[in-house]
Protein backbone atom coordinates (compact mmCIF):
# COMPACT_ATOMS: atom_id res chain seq x y z
CA UNK A 1 0.00 0.00 0.00
CA UNK A 2 1.54 3.11 -0.94
CA UNK A 3 1.22 6.34 1.65
CA UNK A 4 -0.88 8.00 -0.85
CA UNK A 5 -3.65 5.46 -0.81
CA UNK A 6 -3.25 4.70 3.05
CA UNK A 7 -3.61 8.45 3.99
CA UNK A 8 -6.82 9.26 1.83
CA UNK A 9 -8.02 6.11 3.21
CA UNK A 10 -7.37 7.24 6.77
CA UNK A 11 -9.15 10.65 6.10
CA UNK A 12 -12.53 9.07 5.06
CA UNK A 13 -12.55 7.01 8.29
CA UNK A 14 -12.10 9.84 10.48
CA UNK A 15 -14.64 11.73 8.56
CA UNK A 16 -17.27 8.72 8.33
CA UNK A 17 -16.69 6.85 11.28
CA UNK A 18 -15.17 9.07 13.73
CA UNK A 19 -16.93 12.62 13.05
CA UNK A 20 -13.83 14.55 13.02
CA UNK A 21 -13.80 18.82 11.83
CA UNK A 22 -12.22 20.10 9.13
CA UNK A 23 -9.80 21.26 10.72
CA UNK A 24 -8.45 17.93 12.63
CA UNK A 25 -8.67 16.12 9.23
CA UNK A 26 -6.39 18.90 7.85
CA UNK A 27 -4.15 18.49 9.92
CA UNK A 28 -3.76 14.70 10.12
CA UNK A 29 -3.24 15.22 6.70
CA UNK A 30 -0.56 17.80 7.01
CA UNK A 31 1.57 15.63 9.54
CA UNK A 32 1.14 12.35 7.35
CA UNK A 33 1.91 14.26 4.04
CA UNK A 34 4.85 15.42 5.69
CA UNK A 35 6.02 11.41 6.58
CA UNK A 36 5.26 10.34 3.26
CA UNK A 37 8.04 13.11 2.09
CA UNK A 38 10.51 12.25 4.83
CA UNK A 39 9.87 8.56 3.75
CA UNK A 40 10.60 9.09 0.11
CA UNK A 41 13.56 11.14 1.02
CA UNK A 42 14.70 8.60 3.26
CA UNK A 43 13.70 5.71 1.41
CA UNK A 44 11.70 4.31 4.46
CA UNK A 45 9.64 1.47 3.69
CA UNK A 46 5.93 1.22 2.51
CA UNK A 47 3.54 2.39 5.58
CA UNK A 48 2.70 -1.13 6.06
CA UNK A 49 6.60 -1.91 6.66
CA UNK A 50 7.78 1.44 8.52
CA UNK A 51 9.20 0.78 11.71
CA UNK A 52 9.66 2.51 14.57
CA UNK A 53 13.35 3.94 13.81
CA UNK A 54 12.02 5.38 10.93
CA UNK A 55 9.40 7.10 12.95
CA UNK A 56 11.64 8.29 15.71
CA UNK A 57 14.03 9.73 13.16
CA UNK A 58 11.50 11.69 11.68
CA UNK A 59 10.17 13.43 15.28
CA UNK A 60 13.80 13.79 15.50
CA UNK A 61 14.05 15.93 12.16
CA UNK A 62 10.81 17.85 13.23
CA UNK A 63 13.11 19.09 16.11
CA UNK A 64 16.21 19.83 13.86
CA UNK A 65 13.67 22.00 11.95
CA UNK A 66 12.91 24.37 14.49
CA UNK A 67 9.24 22.77 14.79
CA UNK A 68 7.74 23.53 18.36
CA UNK A 69 6.99 21.40 21.50
CA UNK A 70 3.26 21.53 20.28
CA UNK A 71 4.05 20.87 16.97
CA UNK A 72 5.81 17.49 17.66
CA UNK A 73 3.46 16.75 20.21
CA UNK A 74 0.56 16.57 17.55
CA UNK A 75 2.27 15.08 15.08
CA UNK A 76 2.91 12.15 16.98
CA UNK A 77 -0.68 11.94 17.95
CA UNK A 78 -0.87 11.76 14.50
CA UNK A 79 1.09 8.97 14.05
CA UNK A 80 -0.36 7.24 16.45
CA UNK A 81 -3.68 7.72 15.52
CA UNK A 82 -2.87 6.67 11.67
CA UNK A 83 -1.11 3.19 12.51
CA UNK A 84 -3.77 2.13 14.70
CA UNK A 85 -6.34 2.38 11.65
CA UNK A 86 -3.81 0.32 9.84
CA UNK A 87 -3.73 -2.41 12.50
CA UNK A 88 -7.74 -1.79 12.65
CA UNK A 89 -8.08 -2.70 9.30
CA UNK A 90 -5.29 -5.46 9.71
CA UNK A 91 -3.32 -3.91 7.11
CA UNK A 92 -0.72 -4.41 10.08
CA UNK A 93 -0.30 -6.27 13.37
CA UNK A 94 1.59 -3.90 15.01
CA UNK A 95 1.35 0.06 16.01
CA UNK A 96 4.99 1.07 15.40
CA UNK A 97 4.37 4.62 17.15
CA UNK A 98 2.70 3.33 20.07
CA UNK A 99 5.65 3.86 22.43
CA UNK A 100 6.85 7.34 20.86
CA UNK A 101 7.26 9.26 23.56
CA UNK A 102 5.00 13.23 23.09
CA UNK A 103 7.16 16.12 24.92
CA UNK A 104 6.27 17.37 27.66
CA UNK A 105 3.38 20.53 26.26
CA UNK A 106 3.41 23.72 29.33
CA UNK A 107 -0.13 23.77 29.80
CA UNK A 108 -1.51 27.13 31.04
CA UNK A 109 -4.56 29.14 31.64
CA UNK A 110 -5.46 31.27 28.65
CA UNK A 111 -5.86 34.71 28.81
CA UNK A 112 -9.52 35.45 30.58
CA UNK A 113 -11.14 38.85 31.00
CA UNK A 114 -12.59 39.92 34.69
CA UNK A 115 -16.10 39.93 35.31
CA UNK A 116 -15.62 43.69 35.83
CA UNK A 117 -14.04 44.02 32.31
CA UNK A 118 -16.48 42.50 30.69
CA UNK A 119 -19.31 44.61 32.31
CA UNK A 120 -16.86 47.71 31.07
CA UNK A 121 -17.45 46.43 27.13
CA UNK A 122 -21.06 45.60 27.53
CA UNK A 123 -21.25 49.16 28.95
CA UNK A 124 -19.82 50.86 25.76
CA UNK A 125 -22.19 49.40 23.10
CA UNK A 126 -24.20 51.90 21.36
CA UNK A 127 -28.04 50.36 21.72
CA UNK A 128 -29.15 53.54 19.81
CA UNK A 129 -28.40 51.62 16.84
CA UNK A 130 -29.93 49.01 15.42
CA UNK A 131 -26.13 46.96 15.53
CA UNK A 132 -25.96 47.55 18.98
CA UNK A 133 -28.68 45.81 19.86
CA UNK A 134 -27.14 42.78 18.34
CA UNK A 135 -23.47 43.42 18.92
CA UNK A 136 -25.47 43.50 22.98
CA UNK A 137 -26.96 39.98 22.51
CA UNK A 138 -23.58 38.77 20.73
CA UNK A 139 -21.40 39.17 23.54
CA UNK A 140 -24.15 37.89 26.06
CA UNK A 141 -24.44 34.78 24.14
CA UNK A 142 -20.57 34.42 23.95
CA UNK A 143 -20.00 35.13 27.56
CA UNK A 144 -23.29 33.97 28.83
CA UNK A 145 -23.04 30.04 26.59
CA UNK A 146 -18.86 29.77 26.01
CA UNK A 147 -19.64 29.12 22.45
CA UNK A 148 -17.07 29.10 19.75
CA UNK A 149 -16.64 31.53 17.33
CA UNK A 150 -17.84 29.22 14.58
CA UNK A 151 -20.65 27.80 17.07
CA UNK A 152 -22.14 31.40 17.70
CA UNK A 153 -22.49 32.45 13.60
CA UNK A 154 -23.93 29.44 12.83
CA UNK A 155 -26.56 29.78 15.68
CA UNK A 156 -30.03 29.27 14.56
CA UNK A 157 -33.88 29.99 15.88
CA UNK A 158 -34.20 26.70 15.53
CA UNK A 159 -31.89 25.62 18.21
CA UNK A 160 -33.55 28.19 20.56
CA UNK A 161 -35.05 26.22 23.05
CA UNK A 162 -36.19 29.49 25.46
CA UNK A 163 -39.25 27.88 27.59
CA UNK A 164 -36.31 25.29 28.91
CA UNK A 165 -33.69 27.42 29.24
CA UNK A 166 -31.13 25.96 27.12
CA UNK A 167 -29.48 26.34 23.12
CA UNK A 168 -28.94 23.23 21.33
CA UNK A 169 -25.55 23.86 19.90
CA UNK A 170 -24.01 22.07 16.70
CA UNK A 171 -19.85 21.97 17.87
CA UNK A 172 -16.97 19.97 16.49
CA UNK A 173 -17.37 17.05 14.55
CA UNK A 174 -21.27 17.56 14.31
CA UNK A 175 -21.43 16.81 17.93
CA UNK A 176 -24.45 18.29 19.76
CA UNK A 177 -24.45 19.42 23.03
CA UNK A 178 -27.21 21.26 25.02
CA UNK A 179 -26.28 24.07 26.88
CA UNK A 180 -27.87 26.54 29.87
CA UNK A 181 -28.55 30.19 28.48
CA UNK A 182 -29.07 32.46 31.22
CA UNK A 183 -31.60 35.51 31.63
CA UNK A 184 -29.72 38.37 30.49
CA UNK A 185 -28.75 36.58 27.17
CA UNK A 186 -32.23 35.34 26.70
CA UNK A 187 -33.61 38.98 26.90
CA UNK A 188 -30.94 40.43 24.96
CA UNK A 189 -31.62 38.07 22.18
CA UNK A 190 -35.61 38.89 22.23
CA UNK A 191 -34.80 42.52 22.08
CA UNK A 192 -33.02 42.06 19.09
CA UNK A 193 -35.27 39.88 17.29
CA UNK A 194 -38.15 42.03 18.04
CA UNK A 195 -36.57 45.15 17.71
CA UNK A 196 -33.95 44.65 14.70
CA UNK A 197 -33.83 41.49 13.49
CA UNK A 198 -37.77 41.58 12.18
CA UNK A 199 -36.79 44.47 10.18
CA UNK A 200 -34.28 43.05 8.37
CA UNK A 201 -34.44 42.24 4.19
CA UNK A 202 -33.05 38.80 5.26
CA UNK A 203 -31.38 36.43 2.17
CA UNK A 204 -32.22 33.54 0.75
CA UNK A 205 -31.03 30.42 2.99
CA UNK A 206 -30.25 32.69 6.26
CA UNK A 207 -34.30 32.54 7.68
CA UNK A 208 -33.35 30.38 10.21
CA UNK A 209 -29.68 32.36 10.94
CA UNK A 210 -30.17 34.17 14.12
CA UNK A 211 -27.45 36.39 14.19
CA UNK A 212 -27.54 38.61 10.55
CA UNK A 213 -25.28 41.30 8.82
CA UNK A 214 -26.80 44.63 7.35
CA UNK A 215 -27.55 42.52 4.03
CA UNK A 216 -29.61 39.65 6.54
CA UNK A 217 -26.57 37.27 6.19
CA UNK A 218 -24.77 34.86 8.46
CA UNK A 219 -22.40 37.18 10.04
CA UNK A 220 -18.49 35.95 9.30
CA UNK A 221 -15.54 35.04 11.98
CA UNK A 222 -14.04 38.01 10.72
CA UNK A 223 -16.52 40.51 11.90
CA UNK A 224 -16.95 38.54 15.42
CA UNK A 225 -13.34 39.28 16.01
CA UNK A 226 -13.25 42.56 15.10
CA UNK A 227 -16.61 43.60 17.23
CA UNK A 228 -14.68 41.77 20.66
CA UNK A 229 -11.38 43.26 19.72
CA UNK A 230 -12.95 46.87 19.13
CA UNK A 231 -15.09 46.64 22.75
CA UNK A 232 -12.07 45.14 24.29
CA UNK A 233 -10.24 48.39 23.07
CA UNK A 234 -12.43 51.19 23.78
CA UNK A 235 -12.67 49.83 27.33
CA UNK A 236 -8.77 50.05 27.89
CA UNK A 237 -8.32 46.13 28.19
CA UNK A 238 -4.09 45.79 27.71
CA UNK A 239 -5.14 42.05 26.87
CA UNK A 240 -5.15 40.38 23.47
CA UNK A 241 -8.40 39.61 23.29
CA UNK A 242 -11.01 37.35 21.25
CA UNK A 243 -14.33 35.63 20.57
CA UNK A 244 -12.31 32.69 22.63
CA UNK A 245 -11.43 34.70 25.27
CA UNK A 246 -15.07 35.12 25.96
CA UNK A 247 -15.44 31.42 26.06
CA UNK A 248 -12.49 31.14 28.72
CA UNK A 249 -13.70 34.07 30.78
CA UNK A 250 -16.78 31.75 31.19
CA UNK A 251 -15.34 28.40 32.13
CA UNK A 252 -12.63 30.42 34.79
CA UNK A 253 -15.57 32.30 36.21
CA UNK A 254 -17.92 29.08 36.32
CA UNK A 255 -14.66 27.20 38.19
CA UNK A 256 -14.30 30.44 39.88
CA UNK A 257 -17.81 30.21 41.56
CA UNK A 258 -17.62 26.56 42.04
CA UNK A 259 -18.83 24.75 39.62
CA UNK A 260 -17.77 21.03 38.63
CA UNK A 261 -15.51 20.36 35.89
CA UNK A 262 -17.36 17.91 34.31
CA UNK A 263 -20.45 20.08 34.21
CA UNK A 264 -18.10 22.68 32.44
CA UNK A 265 -16.46 19.88 30.36
CA UNK A 266 -20.03 19.01 29.10
CA UNK A 267 -21.28 23.28 29.28
CA UNK A 268 -17.69 23.50 26.16
CA UNK A 269 -18.21 20.64 24.64
CA UNK A 270 -14.82 19.09 25.42
CA UNK A 271 -14.32 15.35 24.23
CA UNK A 272 -11.87 15.01 26.88
CA UNK A 273 -12.03 16.09 30.49
CA UNK A 274 -8.04 16.50 30.23
CA UNK A 275 -9.07 19.37 27.70
CA UNK A 276 -10.85 20.85 31.14
CA UNK A 277 -8.31 20.44 33.58
CA UNK A 278 -6.55 23.34 32.31
CA UNK A 279 -8.91 25.17 34.74
CA UNK A 280 -8.24 23.24 37.94
CA UNK A 281 -5.95 24.90 39.04
CA UNK A 282 -8.53 27.79 39.94
CA UNK A 283 -10.64 25.41 41.68
CA UNK A 284 -7.05 24.92 43.74
CA UNK A 285 -6.26 28.14 44.22
CA UNK A 286 -10.11 28.86 45.30
CA UNK A 287 -9.98 26.37 47.79
CA UNK A 288 -6.56 27.59 49.59
CA UNK A 289 -8.09 30.76 49.30
CA UNK A 290 -11.08 29.55 51.70
CA UNK A 291 -9.42 27.39 54.23
CA UNK A 292 -6.73 30.45 55.12
CA UNK A 293 -9.75 32.58 55.37
CA UNK A 294 -12.21 30.69 57.28
CA UNK A 295 -10.10 27.71 59.11
CA UNK A 296 -9.78 29.02 62.76
CA UNK A 297 -5.48 27.85 61.92
CA UNK A 298 -5.13 29.94 58.77
CA UNK A 299 -6.02 33.33 60.48
CA UNK A 300 -3.38 32.77 63.33
CA UNK A 301 -5.63 32.43 66.09
CA UNK A 302 -3.75 30.40 68.96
Amino acid sequence: MRWTAAIKDFGHYLRLEKGLADNTLKAYRQDLHWLSEQASLQNWPTPLKIGRAELQESVQELGRQGRSVRSQARYISSLKAFFQYLRLEEWRDDNPAELLESPQLERKLPDYLEEEEIKQMLALIDRSKPEGHRNEAILETLYGCGLRVSELCGLRLSQLFFKEQFIRILGKGSKERLVPINARAMESIERYRSEVRVHLAIAPGHEDILFLNRRGQKLSRAMIFHLIKELASQAGVQKKVSPHTLRHSFATHLVHHGADLRAVQEMLGHASITTTEIYTHLQQEHLREAILRYHPRGQGND
